[in-house]
């Protein structure tokens, strides 16, 4: 899957005088503190993964505390029916529903899996996983199922790749509710560059080693503990929200072929092989603004009929099917 890409301009700040400083006599992070005082220069950081966030809070109840199962694979890939994982990483930790905020010791799974295949060279370019390190290796099943099976919700980065590659795999997933760092936040609107992880993490002083399955899931993690946008919440708070909402994914059945410029402008995406235009709807007021547009702008006074499939956590992103029904328009 493509990662989305947003760019805006923006006005460089005023250059600001130097301090005076000598490179020779100052150690690494004292250098980066005195670069940060200057309009010019932007430091990043190598991301150090956390094995503790703290205590629990005073007024913690354990009503208000979940298990967030933080996931990340790297596969031989993109097929989840014919291709295979080859590497899963799992952080597991207790977050304040309150808040948002991970508190508690952070649970780390990670392990190869031979796929019984040679590995791609194209996945051996952007993973680093040779054949080599995963011959004769397999994922610990009572692991990994005691860790999902703790879990009250899951979070990838990309669930819709992720999910159906582990649903395959391990049966304890398909009883889990999902959530996606990439699609359930609107990093857009919070003023991000790009939605892409590295980006992210860019974004709050960070950099790290890119397409290892741990070190994204603690990248994912420490990113998720930040505020998005002006709104206050971190991601963490904003997909425990996101996954108790309904989703809807909409077909527009029977669109005359003269609509389909302004159903493409409008986000719809072409199934060529059920030969439909479809979109996906966050929660039930985009689902009844989405079906006043397509009577306004589609159907017209043409009387029709479209597909709804309503989706929530349990089989949001997954390969299965939601909740079918037929809606009248028009």
């Amino acid at each position: 899957m493509d990662q989305l890409s947003f760019e805006f301009e923006s006005r460089s700040p005023a250059p600001a005088s130097a301090p005076a400083w000598s490179a020779s006599t100052l150690p690494p992070e004292q250098m980066a503190r005195v670069l940060e005082q200057h309009a010019d220069y932007k430091v990043l950081r190598r991301l150090v993964p956390k094995a503790d966030y703290g205590p629990a809070p005073a007024d913690l109840v354990p009503a208000d505390a979940r298990r967030l199962l933080v996931l990340d694979t790297e596969t031989t890939g993109l097929s989840h029916q014919a291709d295979k994982i080859i590497e899963l990483a799992m952080l597991s930790v207790q977050v304040d529903a309150r808040s948002g905020l991970p508190f508690g010791p952070v649970t780390v799974f990670e392990g190869f899996e031979d796929p019984g295949m040679p590995i791609p060279s194209i996945a051996q370019q952007v993973t680093g996983i040779t054949d080599d390190m995963v011959r004769g290796q397999r994922l610990a099943d009572d692991a990994v199922e005691a860790m999902v099976s703790a879990a009250d919700l899951v979070v990838a980065h990309n669930a819709g790749f992720d999910r159906p590659f582990v649903e395959a795999r391990f049966a304890a997933f398909r009883d889990k509710a999902w959530a996606c760092s990439f699609m359930d936040i609107d990093w857009k609107a919070a003023g991000a560059e790009s939605a892409k992880l590295s980006a992210l993490a860019h974004d709050h002083g960070w950099f790290y080693d890119a397409h290892r399955a741990q070190v994204d899931c603690h990248a994912l993690l420490q990113v998720l503990c930040e505020p998005v946008g002006d709104g206050g919440q971190n991601g963490l708070a904003l997909l425990m929200a996101a996954a108790q909402r309904p989703s809807f994914k909409l077909r527009a059945t029977g669109a005359p072929f003269e609509a389909k410029d302004k159903l493409k402008a409008r986000a719809y995406r072409w199934d060529a092989e059920a030969r439909v235009w479809y979109c996906a709807l966050a929660g039930e007021e985009a689902l009844a603004a989405e079906l006043a547009w397509l009577r306004a702008e589609v159907y017209g006074a043409r009387s029709a009929r479209v597909e709804l499939e309503a989706l929530d956590g349990l089989v949001r992103y997954s390969a299965r099917p939601g909740l079918s029904s037929v809606l009248s328009v028009g």
